[in-house]
């Protein structure tokens, strides 16, 4: 039997596969999977619409190892409590990840390519996948499912939100070369394409319209699509006015992001820093 039909019974099974050996047995073998990169929460598919595929079978088994997990004290430097299905990572010099002593941690289940680097502290989720050469700077957060492509930088304070649920929901994606400024935040499945760059604060969602003054287009989700950001956009911080109401009285402003330009040499030059931080 297949891992995804394994897992796709016992999931069903609910409550039944508590206690279940073989259903612990096919929750290890995919969090291996998910470690070791051979299998994602989401995968590149130029067939879909995104350019993703979602595998909602290996989301349903992240959530068949909570509903698996018994409470027990873990780590030998820090102290904690958690299931007993995600312990804290362990990593080898051969593996060329360098993290830093001081409190950043990698949850089982979560994959990361050879040449990461991450900075205490931050956090990375099961299920999501950071590949070769990416920086987690520090007090980024990648959540659960987050797909992080080559060679991106998440400055400090960065959030990459998770989607474990529901299942079938694209996670946050970004693409290969992206740089994502201090305090950015991005959530709700966005889709960030290659070579972007998101300027310092500023936050992408599902309900936040984006301005591009560019081409003279605003970019929004709809229905099950996400958010898109396109290839190269640079976003940086913005605000439209409040045209209705005591908003428009009181001359009001809400917040939205607007891409004020696309990666040109000038751009390039000013992210040579980023190689010398590596």
């Amino acid at each position: 039997m297949s891992l995804e039909r394994k897992i796709e019974e016992y999931f069903a099974a609910g409550n039944a596969a508590v206690g279940d050996a073989g259903a612990t047995a096919a929750f290890r073998e995919l969090r291996a999977a998910l470690e070791a990169g051979e299998i994602r929460a989401a995968e590149p598919d130029p067939a879909s619409p995104t350019g993703w595929r979602v595998n909602a079978w290996v989301k349903r088994g992240i959530l068949l190892g909570f509903r698996l997990g018994q409470l027990e004290k873990g780590g030998s430097d820090l102290s904690f409590v958690d299931k007993n299905t995600f312990p804290l990572r362990r990593f080898v010099p051969e593996q060329g990840i360098r993290i830093v002593p001081g409190g950043s941690s990698v949850r089982a289940g979560a994959f990361l390519g050879r040449g990461v680097v991450a900075m205490p502290p931050m956090y990375v989720n099961v299920g999501a996948y950071v590949d070769e050469g990416s920086m987690i700077d520090s007090h980024a957060l990648v959540g659960s499912c987050a797909q992080i492509g080559k060679r991106v930088h998440l400055s400090a304070a960065a959030q990459i939100g998770g989607v474990l649920e529901p299942v079938n929901a694209s996670p946050v994606i970004l693409e290969d070369d992206v740089l994502v400024g201090g305090n950015c935040g991005v959530f709700e499945g966005t889709v960030v394409r290659e070579r972007a760059v998101l300027a310092a604060g500023t936050v992408l969602t599902r309900g936040t319209p984006v301005y591009d003054v560019v081409h003279g287009q605003v970019l929004r989700a709809h229905g099950e699509a996400p958010l898109v950001i396109p290839p190269a956009a640079v976003v940086v911080p913005g605000a439209r006015a409040v045209s209705k109401g005591k908003g428009e009285e009181w001359k009001l402003s809400v917040y939205t992001p607007v891409i004020v330009k696309y990666r040109d040499e000038k751009t390039e030059l000013s992210l040579e820093l980023e190689e010398l931080l590596r």
